[in-house]
C-alpha cells in the first residue's frame, strides 16, 4: 500500500502539468541564457594558460618611436671633374602632360640603357598662362584661353664628358614637337622651384616672428 501511495503523487503531478498549461508558465526557469553561459566560458579560457597562443606581436623587439620629418632639404650637389660633369638638370616642358610625361620616360630609360647615374626624377608645379584678347570696339580685356604649361624633371649626377654630345644628340633627334628641352646645371634655385610659394602664410610667420 505505502508503495502504490508513494507512486500516485508523481502520477498526479504529471496529469497537472499536461491539463494545467499555466502552472508551466508560473514555473520560473532555472537555465541559464546562451550568452550568460558562453561569457563565462569565455572568462574561464582568459584565465587559462594557454590563451594569447599564437600571438607573435610581444616577441619583436620594441622600436624608438619616429621622430618627426624635418623640411625638406636640398641634397648635396655633385662637383665636377676633368672627365664629368656634376649634377644637371634634363628639363623637359610642354601644354600636353601626356606626351612630357613619355618623353621624361623615355629620358629615363635611355639613362639606364647608357648607364648614366639618375640622382632624381620629379614633376615641378605647373604653371598657368592666361591669354588675353581686346575687344574690337573699346579698351577692354578678356580672357580668351588658359594655357598650363607642364614641367618634368631628370637629374643627372656624373655624367661623363665624352658620353654627353651623344646623349643630348639622341634626345634631340627624339624630341616630340611642342615640347621644349633644357639641360643645364642645378642650383638652389631649381631646387626651391619645386615648392609653391604661399606669400600670405609667410606674410603670417614673418608677422608672428615679429
Amino acid at each position: 500500500m505505502n508503495h502504490i501511495f508513494r507512486k500516485f503523487p508523481v502520477t498526479v503531478t504529471q496529469q497537472a502539468s499536461i491539463l494545467s498549461p499555466s502552472l508551466c508558465r508560473t514555473t520560473p526557469s532555472i537555465q541559464h541564457p546562451v550568452w550568460c553561459t558562453a561569457s563565462v566560458g569565455d572568462r574561464e579560457y582568459r584565465g587559462m594558460p594557454t590563451h594569447g597562443i599564437g600571438r607573435w606581436k610581444y616577441l619583436l623587439p620594441r622600436q624608438a618611436p619616429k621622430k618627426k620629418k624635418d623640411k625638406t632639404q636640398m641634397k648635396q650637389m655633385v662637383s665636377a671633374t676633368d672627365t664629368a660633369y656634376g649634377t644637371l638638370n634634363v628639363k623637359v616642358s610642354g601644354y600636353d602632360m601626356t606626351v612630357v610625361e613619355h618623353y621624361s620616360q623615355y629620358i629615363h630609360n635611355l639613362c639606364n640603357r647608357l648607364g648614366i647615374q639618375v640622382a632624381e626624377s620629379y614633376a615641378l608645379p605647373t604653371k598657368s598662362t592666361e591669354v588675353m584678347l581686346m575687344q574690337e570696339q573699346g579698351n577692354k580685356m578678356y580672357v580668351d584661353a588658359v594655357l598650363k604649361t607642364h614641367q618634368r624633371v631628370v637629374q643627372l649626377s656624373s655624367l661623363n664628358t665624352s658620353l654627353c654630345p651623344i646623349f643630348v644628340d639622341v634626345l634631340l633627334k627624339n624630341q616630340p614637337e611642342g615640347v621644349q628641352l633644357l639641360v643645364k646645371e642645378h642650383i638652389e634655385a631649381d631646387f626651391q622651384a619645386r615648392f609653391k610659394a604661399r606669400p600670405e602664410l609667410e606674410g603670417l610667420i614673418a608677422q608672428i616672428n615679429h
